[in-house]
Protein backbone atom coordinates (compact mmCIF):
# COMPACT_ATOMS: atom_id res chain seq x y z
CA UNK A 1 0.00 0.00 0.00
CA UNK A 2 1.04 3.74 -0.68
CA UNK A 3 0.01 6.56 1.14
CA UNK A 4 0.18 9.93 -0.30
CA UNK A 5 1.47 13.27 2.23
CA UNK A 6 0.85 16.70 1.32
CA UNK A 7 0.81 19.74 3.35
CA UNK A 8 0.55 23.61 2.96
CA UNK A 9 -0.42 23.95 -0.45
CA UNK A 10 -1.41 27.38 -0.08
CA UNK A 11 -3.93 27.85 -2.80
CA UNK A 12 -3.65 32.01 -3.67
CA UNK A 13 -0.02 31.38 -2.86
CA UNK A 14 0.35 28.32 -4.55
CA UNK A 15 3.35 26.98 -7.09
CA UNK A 16 1.52 25.44 -10.03
CA UNK A 17 4.66 23.84 -11.20
CA UNK A 18 4.41 21.76 -7.93
CA UNK A 19 0.99 20.90 -8.11
CA UNK A 20 1.43 19.91 -11.62
CA UNK A 21 4.06 17.66 -10.31
CA UNK A 22 2.18 15.75 -7.81
CA UNK A 23 -0.78 15.39 -9.58
CA UNK A 24 1.40 13.53 -12.59
CA UNK A 25 2.91 11.49 -9.21
CA UNK A 26 -0.70 10.38 -8.35
CA UNK A 27 -1.70 9.71 -11.99
CA UNK A 28 1.24 7.60 -12.67
CA UNK A 29 1.27 5.68 -9.37
CA UNK A 30 -1.91 5.58 -8.01
CA UNK A 31 -1.58 6.16 -4.42
CA UNK A 32 -4.51 4.17 -2.20
CA UNK A 33 -5.10 7.59 -0.70
CA UNK A 34 -4.19 11.40 -0.22
CA UNK A 35 -3.59 12.60 3.19
CA UNK A 36 -3.77 16.57 3.06
CA UNK A 37 -2.49 17.71 6.49
CA UNK A 38 -4.11 21.58 6.47
CA UNK A 39 -3.13 24.83 5.21
CA UNK A 40 -4.91 24.08 1.75
CA UNK A 41 -5.46 27.76 1.38
CA UNK A 42 -3.51 31.05 2.22
CA UNK A 43 -6.27 33.30 3.63
CA UNK A 44 -9.35 30.95 4.03
CA UNK A 45 -11.21 32.66 1.59
CA UNK A 46 -13.77 30.92 -0.25
CA UNK A 47 -12.39 31.13 -3.99
CA UNK A 48 -9.33 29.40 -2.49
CA UNK A 49 -11.19 26.60 -0.36
CA UNK A 50 -13.16 25.99 -4.33
CA UNK A 51 -9.95 26.03 -5.96
CA UNK A 52 -7.99 23.47 -3.74
CA UNK A 53 -11.34 20.40 -3.19
CA UNK A 54 -11.72 21.01 -6.59
CA UNK A 55 -7.56 20.14 -7.36
CA UNK A 56 -8.05 17.73 -5.33
CA UNK A 57 -10.98 15.64 -5.99
CA UNK A 58 -9.50 15.47 -9.79
CA UNK A 59 -5.93 13.26 -7.84
CA UNK A 60 -9.23 10.49 -8.33
CA UNK A 61 -8.27 8.43 -5.23
CA UNK A 62 -10.00 8.96 -1.66
CA UNK A 63 -8.56 12.41 0.10
CA UNK A 64 -8.95 13.58 3.55
CA UNK A 65 -8.08 17.30 4.46
CA UNK A 66 -7.28 18.60 7.88
CA UNK A 67 -7.90 22.43 9.11
CA UNK A 68 -4.67 23.93 9.15
CA UNK A 69 -4.34 27.92 10.83
CA UNK A 70 -4.26 29.42 7.06
CA UNK A 71 -8.04 27.96 7.08
CA UNK A 72 -9.21 29.70 9.22
CA UNK A 73 -9.90 33.85 9.17
CA UNK A 74 -7.29 35.89 11.06
CA UNK A 75 -7.88 39.42 11.83
CA UNK A 76 -9.55 40.71 9.09
CA UNK A 77 -12.56 39.09 9.31
CA UNK A 78 -13.01 38.69 13.44
CA UNK A 79 -17.09 37.57 13.72
CA UNK A 80 -16.30 34.68 11.09
CA UNK A 81 -12.78 34.11 13.46
CA UNK A 82 -15.10 33.27 16.48
CA UNK A 83 -18.35 32.33 15.46
CA UNK A 84 -17.96 30.21 12.66
CA UNK A 85 -14.63 29.67 11.52
CA UNK A 86 -14.48 26.23 9.88
CA UNK A 87 -17.41 27.04 7.55
CA UNK A 88 -17.20 28.47 3.74
CA UNK A 89 -15.28 25.50 2.27
CA UNK A 90 -16.74 25.38 -1.24
CA UNK A 91 -15.78 22.41 -3.37
CA UNK A 92 -13.44 20.98 -0.14
CA UNK A 93 -16.50 20.47 2.15
CA UNK A 94 -17.14 16.70 1.80
CA UNK A 95 -13.17 16.17 2.29
CA UNK A 96 -12.69 18.03 5.48
CA UNK A 97 -11.62 15.90 8.34
CA UNK A 98 -12.84 12.67 6.72
CA UNK A 99 -11.87 9.28 8.50
CA UNK A 100 -10.38 7.11 5.82
CA UNK A 101 -10.88 3.28 6.67
CA UNK A 102 -8.44 1.31 3.88
CA UNK A 103 -7.49 -2.24 4.05
CA UNK A 104 -5.22 -2.35 6.66
CA UNK A 105 -4.97 1.41 7.34
CA UNK A 106 -7.02 3.41 9.57
CA UNK A 107 -7.03 7.76 8.79
CA UNK A 108 -8.33 9.44 11.91
CA UNK A 109 -8.58 13.33 11.61
CA UNK A 110 -7.27 15.13 14.58
CA UNK A 111 -8.22 19.29 14.63
CA UNK A 112 -5.11 21.68 16.20
CA UNK A 113 -6.46 24.82 15.47
CA UNK A 114 -7.95 26.89 17.83
CA UNK A 115 -10.40 30.04 16.94
CA UNK A 116 -8.39 32.30 20.00
CA UNK A 117 -5.90 31.67 22.10
CA UNK A 118 -4.54 32.89 25.38
CA UNK A 119 -1.18 34.03 23.73
CA UNK A 120 -0.31 36.19 20.91
CA UNK A 121 0.67 33.84 18.13
CA UNK A 122 -2.71 32.18 17.03
CA UNK A 123 -1.00 30.18 14.03
CA UNK A 124 0.82 27.78 16.66
CA UNK A 125 -1.35 24.87 17.54
CA UNK A 126 -3.74 23.90 20.38
CA UNK A 127 -5.11 20.65 21.21
CA UNK A 128 -8.29 21.07 22.89
CA UNK A 129 -10.03 18.05 24.81
CA UNK A 130 -13.13 17.57 22.90
CA UNK A 131 -10.67 17.34 19.68
CA UNK A 132 -8.37 14.69 21.61
CA UNK A 133 -11.02 12.65 22.61
CA UNK A 134 -12.91 12.41 19.25
CA UNK A 135 -9.80 11.18 17.99
CA UNK A 136 -9.21 8.83 20.78
CA UNK A 137 -12.65 7.20 19.93
CA UNK A 138 -11.93 6.62 16.62
CA UNK A 139 -8.40 4.93 17.45
CA UNK A 140 -10.69 2.83 19.61
CA UNK A 141 -12.92 1.73 16.79
CA UNK A 142 -10.36 1.15 14.35
CA UNK A 143 -10.24 -2.59 13.25
CA UNK A 144 -7.76 -4.99 15.44
CA UNK A 145 -4.21 -5.20 13.60
CA UNK A 146 -4.98 -1.82 11.42
CA UNK A 147 -1.97 0.81 10.93
CA UNK A 148 -3.37 3.74 12.72
CA UNK A 149 -2.05 7.26 11.19
CA UNK A 150 -3.51 10.00 13.33
CA UNK A 151 -3.28 13.09 11.01
CA UNK A 152 -3.42 16.90 11.81
CA UNK A 153 -2.19 20.29 10.65
CA UNK A 154 0.39 21.09 13.89
CA UNK A 155 3.23 18.76 14.76
CA UNK A 156 2.47 18.17 18.89
CA UNK A 157 5.96 17.96 19.54
CA UNK A 158 8.97 19.64 17.66
CA UNK A 159 10.53 17.64 14.85
CA UNK A 160 13.68 19.05 14.37
CA UNK A 161 12.82 21.75 12.04
CA UNK A 162 13.34 25.55 11.54
CA UNK A 163 9.74 26.42 11.35
CA UNK A 164 8.23 25.41 14.77
CA UNK A 165 4.14 24.31 16.22
CA UNK A 166 4.57 25.27 20.26
CA UNK A 167 1.46 22.67 20.22
CA UNK A 168 -0.44 23.13 23.45
CA UNK A 169 -1.52 20.07 24.96
CA UNK A 170 0.92 18.25 22.02
CA UNK A 171 2.61 16.29 24.77
CA UNK A 172 -0.11 14.96 25.96
CA UNK A 173 -1.92 13.92 23.11
CA UNK A 174 0.79 12.26 21.71
CA UNK A 175 1.44 10.23 24.80
CA UNK A 176 -2.35 9.31 24.80
CA UNK A 177 -2.45 8.23 21.41
CA UNK A 178 0.66 6.14 21.99
CA UNK A 179 -1.11 4.63 24.91
CA UNK A 180 -3.44 3.58 22.46
CA UNK A 181 -2.35 2.03 20.00
CA UNK A 182 -1.54 4.75 17.05
CA UNK A 183 1.52 3.96 15.36
CA UNK A 184 2.00 7.63 13.61
CA UNK A 185 1.19 11.35 13.74
CA UNK A 186 1.30 13.01 10.31
CA UNK A 187 1.23 16.87 10.42
CA UNK A 188 2.44 19.85 8.13
CA UNK A 189 2.90 23.91 9.04
CA UNK A 190 6.63 23.52 9.41
CA UNK A 191 6.93 23.37 5.61
CA UNK A 192 9.73 20.80 5.98
CA UNK A 193 9.84 16.72 5.84
CA UNK A 194 10.60 15.17 8.90
CA UNK A 195 10.52 11.35 10.18
CA UNK A 196 10.63 11.12 14.16
CA UNK A 197 10.44 7.96 16.28
CA UNK A 198 9.65 9.09 19.89
CA UNK A 199 9.36 6.75 23.08
CA UNK A 200 6.12 7.28 25.02
CA UNK A 201 6.49 4.89 27.98
CA UNK A 202 7.03 1.66 26.39
CA UNK A 203 5.41 2.38 23.18
CA UNK A 204 7.11 3.99 20.31
CA UNK A 205 4.50 6.58 18.10
CA UNK A 206 6.18 8.14 14.84
CA UNK A 207 5.93 12.12 14.03
CA UNK A 208 5.82 12.68 10.52
CA UNK A 209 5.85 16.12 8.81
CA UNK A 210 5.15 16.59 5.41
CA UNK A 211 7.08 19.38 3.45
CA UNK A 212 5.19 22.12 1.21
CA UNK A 213 3.58 22.53 -2.63
CA UNK A 214 3.58 26.43 -2.36
CA UNK A 215 5.73 29.16 -2.65
CA UNK A 216 6.55 29.50 0.82
CA UNK A 217 9.64 27.77 1.29
CA UNK A 218 11.79 27.22 3.92
CA UNK A 219 14.58 24.96 4.15
CA UNK A 220 13.61 22.19 1.37
CA UNK A 221 12.32 22.66 -2.21
CA UNK A 222 8.92 21.42 -3.03
CA UNK A 223 8.08 18.07 -0.93
CA UNK A 224 5.30 15.85 0.00
CA UNK A 225 5.77 12.08 1.62
CA UNK A 226 5.11 8.84 0.32
CA UNK A 227 4.69 6.50 2.97
CA UNK A 228 5.01 2.60 1.91
CA UNK A 229 3.07 0.00 3.74
CA UNK A 230 3.87 -3.71 3.62
CA UNK A 231 2.15 -5.59 6.17
CA UNK A 232 2.42 -4.15 9.77
CA UNK A 233 5.54 -2.12 8.78
CA UNK A 234 6.02 1.41 6.61
CA UNK A 235 8.75 3.88 5.63
CA UNK A 236 8.89 7.50 4.39
CA UNK A 237 10.12 8.52 1.71
CA UNK A 238 10.91 12.68 0.98
CA UNK A 239 9.69 13.28 -2.62
CA UNK A 240 11.21 16.53 -3.59
CA UNK A 241 11.09 18.72 -7.23
CA UNK A 242 14.73 18.75 -7.14
CA UNK A 243 17.81 16.96 -8.44
CA UNK A 244 17.01 14.39 -5.37
CA UNK A 245 13.73 13.22 -6.20
CA UNK A 246 13.33 10.21 -3.57
CA UNK A 247 14.87 9.41 -0.52
CA UNK A 248 14.22 7.85 2.76
CA UNK A 249 13.69 10.16 5.86
CA UNK A 250 12.79 7.45 8.39
CA UNK A 251 14.40 6.85 11.84
CA UNK A 252 15.45 3.13 12.13
CA UNK A 253 12.87 2.24 15.04
CA UNK A 254 9.69 0.37 12.36
CA UNK A 255 6.70 -0.12 14.05
CA UNK A 256 4.54 -2.84 13.55
CA UNK A 257 0.61 -3.39 13.88
CA UNK A 258 -0.84 -3.07 17.36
Amino acid sequence: MKLFHVSDVHFGAEDPKALDWFARCVADEAPDAVIMTGDLTMRAKPREFDAGGKWLMSLGVPVTIEVGNHDIPYYWDPLRRLFSPYKRYGAAERLIEKPLDLPGVSIVPLKTTARAQWRWNWSKGHVSSDALEDALRLVKAAPNGNLIFVAGHHPLIEGGTRGTAKTRNGDKALAAFADAGVHAVLSGHVHDPFDKAVQCGNRTVRMIGAGTLSKRLRSSPPAFNEIRIDGGTFETLSRTLSPEPKHSISDTVEVGAR
